[in-house]
């Protein structure tokens, strides 16, 4: 006592300011469940586990602490599992993640000798009362910033139900039998609570759900509320109603009296369709995992070393499939475990370990790779009954990698390739000061397009990059007398793809990823390109190439593609990638004897033309309204000239932005890497892209927008760089070699949408394939070679 009174100026009391860290080991996967316990350091409160808590003494000289642990507590065996009606985690009516309950036991520990005084204790001086007290109250930062507890938002009573005009129509709707008016679709239909018209629902990503009549219809009429017929029962709160205005579903406490304008006796109907949510439950519930997950085959657990499994902290499965495949490479391994222990990187970090990256890393590194976390889970799954690991949760890594990012740090899924390219970004830029220790470059290789002009000069535009993203040439596949046949068989039964219950008797096309990387270094036109040389518009041809081969090589297939109308759509389709690829044929020789460059530069007026204008009626408009002409012709530009309200929202919304009064820039610099590549994953073309970006100042959101608005856009504007003094892959520090690569991992994805779904990774470790599926790590029987959505590839030299 008489030693934690003389220490009694280390000890703080928390303020509501202070991030209490107490449910996991700032540079371990330690928890008060481990055997040792957690040590909450009363000055910092930082938590560490029993290995690492000498350490922040050393470093720090703190030597009080709170220590905490966690013992099981029985419950009955036979506890019965509830069906979710709730799409939430850990609330009631939610999904039911079967955690064991514990009881909590703590003692005050004061350092180097591990001297212990019981808590609680009267015998304690107030100020230690008073502070650990404080500590065991409080709501852990790790719980704040990452709620387990997430639920869909609640319905909000719409702001038109309470002034819906109703036309007398005479329109009475039957109580079944219903069909969209505007074509043949018998399901997902929608009654307009205005005018009576039964129309079909949106059309999906894949193409299926209606034809977007209901839509439209209001786009045409503006008659707001629409409700789905076969989900109007006597609980009329149930039934869904959706506001087209405001964009969501919606509560409408009349509906009983706007059925009944209709004839309808909402009493006697019977539930025949799933509502919207119901729908999204039903998707988080079931995923059509088919060989993805290899379902139907008993998972064989394997643990140890680089087996450890991640724990899904609510729509995370893109970062974990991600990270494996990350922490499979050399570059990673070497960087974050192997050469870097966690006391290096702990005593490097700055005095709050939770915000840095290297640390979290390298944190995540050796939770992944040491194999001390890699345990059988005292139970198997609640839904599939596999074996699972315990598994770690990335918590505090994924903080920090999505710090100040909106979607990363949000509970939403996310795409996994975005990820990675974000993460290959952050990397990189943390390791300015010492890019030898840089392991992202071992993903980056350089790229060359050779521009052909008709009057025989060249120019060569260089960049670097860690993907390849190649389009699929469906006319390439290797089935097309199979495809031709079902698609008969299918047009003659009258049945569209989703009426076809069993997967395995969809034919879908198989191309070889051969024939999409012969794709992708093929020439192409480029219309109305801008030639320094002729000095006039014509068509060019460009041919693209690899100036260096990476130590990783990262293929991207694009299967979410635009169709005519810009409409998405997900390609159905399988690609056969062998073991063993070669590349060797699409490196870039740059200048070549004989060739000779266009002038450089490109008129003033040409790249003018390229550049946004805001529309005068828009500014004129606004400027009435007593905005500064600078300030309206930001708003117009930024917002695509989509009219006045969309530009007075921006305004409203940006008025205190830092460089509000800035000039109107007009750069035509380089595109940040990641932006571009984002874009191109939904399946734009490259050049439009780049332009887009530069349009909208690098804001993705906006560049997708401008491309919608903008669909004639081409990169005919661009200054394609004439110059070939890009510097050798060993000058610029990438790495180079061989042709030849070996396939190691695949990131799959099972969904409609890269923001909806699941993702699974495979990774051959020690000869034989390993399934990854969040915190379920077993050998893979059938690795789905054929339906991965990235892939990666290690140089075989």
């Amino acid at each position: 006592m008489e030693l934690l009174r003389s220490n009694l100026s280390r000890v703080q009391i928390p303020e509501p300011t202070h991030r209490i860290y107490k449910h996991e080991c700032c540079i371990s996967f330690d928890t008060p469940r481990s055997e040792g316990g957690l040590f909450v350091d009363m000055n910092s409160f930082l938590a560490f586990g029993k290995d690492y808590v000498s350490w922040n003494y050393e470093k720090t000289g703190n030597p009080v602490y709170l220590h905490i642990k966690q013992t099981t507590k029985s419950v009955p065996e036979d506890r019965p599992l509830k069906k979710p009606t709730l799409l939430a985690i850990g609330v009631d009516g939610g999904f039911d993640n079967n955690e064991p309950e514990y009881e909590e036991s703590y003692s005050i520990v004061i350092l180097p000798d591990f001297v212990t005084l019981p808590f609680p204790s009267v015998e304690l001086p107030e100020k230690v009362r008073i502070a650990v007290d404080t500590v065991v109250n409080a709501v852990g930062a790790e719980r704040k910033e990452q709620v387990a507890a997430w639920t869909a938002e609640k319905k909000l009573v719409s702001e038109h139900a309470l002034t819906l005009q109703q036309i007398k129509s005479g329109i009475v709707i039957p109580p079944s039998g219903w069909k969209c008016a505007k074509c043949d679709k018998t399901e997902n239909l929608w009654l307009n609570l205005t005018d009576g018209m039964i129309l079909c629902g949106r059309k999906n990503w894949d193409g299926t759900g209606g034809n977007n009549h209901a839509v439209e219809h209001y786009k045409e009429t503006a008659y707001p509320l629409a409700v789905k017929l076969g989900t109007i029962t006597a609980d009329l709160e149930a039934a869904d109603v959706y506001s087209y205005p405001e964009d969501d579903s919606v509560l409408d406490p009349l509906l009983a009296a706007h059925l009944a304008h209709f004839g309808i006796d909402f009493s006697s109907m019977q539930k025949t369709e799933m509502t919207t949510a119901e729908r999204e439950l039903d998707q988080n519930t079931n995923f059509d995992w088919n060989r993805i997950q290899e379902s139907g085959k008993e998972l064989v657990p394997v643990y140890g070393p680089g087996y450890t499994g991640l724990v899904n902290l609510g729509n995370s499965c893109y970062l974990a499939a991600t990270m494996q495949i990350v922490f499979s490479t050399h570059s990673f391994i070497s960087r974050y475990f192997s050469h870097q222990s966690l006391k290096m990187a702990f005593e490097m970090a700055p005095a709050d370990p939770t915000l840095d990256l290297n640390m979290q890393l390298t944190k995540l590194g050796h939770g992944l790779l040491s194999g001390k976390y890699s345990t059988p889970a005292t139970q198997k799954d609640a839904t599939t009954g596999d074996a699972r690991q315990e598994g770690i949760p990335p918590r505090m890594f994924k903080n920090v990698i999505a710090a100040s990012h909106a979607e990363f740090s949000s509970m939403r899924q996310q795409d996994a390739l975005e990820f990675f390219l974000h993460l290959v970004g952050k990397v990189e830029r943390a390791s300015n000061t010492t890019p030898d220790l840089d392991p992202s470059r071992s993903f980056k290789f350089g790229i060359e397009e050779k521009i052909l002009c008709p009057s025989g000069k060249v120019g060569y535009n260089k960049r670097e990059d860690c993907i390849l993203s190649l389009n699929i040439p469906l006319h390439e596949a290797t089935n097309k007398d199979e495809l031709e046949a079902f698609n008969k068989q299918k047009a003659g039964k009258g049945l569209e793809e989703n009426d076809i219950r069993s997967s395995d008797e969809i034919v879908r096309p198989r191309v070889p990823l051969e024939a999409c990387l012969a794709n992708f270094a093929s020439s192409e036109p480029i219309d109305d390109y801008y030639s320094s040389a002729l000095k006039g518009r014509t068509t060019a041809i460009k041919t693209t190439g690899l100036t260096s081969f990476p130590d990783y090589l990262v293929l991207h297939m694009r299967k979410f593609v635009m169709e005519a109308g810009w409409v998405p759509k997900k390609l159905d389709v399988y690609i056969d990638v062998p073991d063993v690829i070669d590349i060797s044929h699409m490196r870039s020789k740059g200048l070549q004897p004989g060739e000779e460059l266009l002038p450089d530069g490109v008129p003033e007026e040409v790249i003018e033309s390229a550049q946004p204008v805001a529309n005068e009626e828009i500014v004129a408009q606004l400027v009435s309204m007593g905005f500064s002409q600078l300030h309206c012709q930001k708003a117009a530009i930024n917002t695509s000239n989509a009219g006045v309200e969309e530009a007075m929202n921006w305004l409203l919304s940006h008025m205190d932005d830092p460089d509000i009064d800035a000039p109107i820039s007009h750069q035509t610099s380089d595109v940040d890497q990641s932006s571009l590549d984002a874009l191109l994953s939904f399946g734009f073309a490259e050049d439009v892209a780049r332009k887009a970006l530069k349009a909208s100042g690098g804001d993705i959101e906006k560049a997708t927008d401008w491309i919608f608005n903008n669909p004639n856009a081409s990169v005919s504007d661009m200054d394609v760089s004439s110059s070939n003094s890009a510097q050798t892959p060993a000058q610029s520090g990438l790495p180079d070699g061989g042709g030849k690569y070996k396939l190691f991992g695949i990131v799959s994805h099972i969904g409609t949408s890269v923001h909806c779904g699941h993702y699974v990774a495979h990774i051959l470790k020690e000869g034989r394939w390993v399934i990854f599926n969040d915190d379920k790590v077993g050998i893979s029987t059938d690795p789905p070679k054929d339906m991965g959505y990235v892939y990666f590839f290690q140089r075989l030299d």
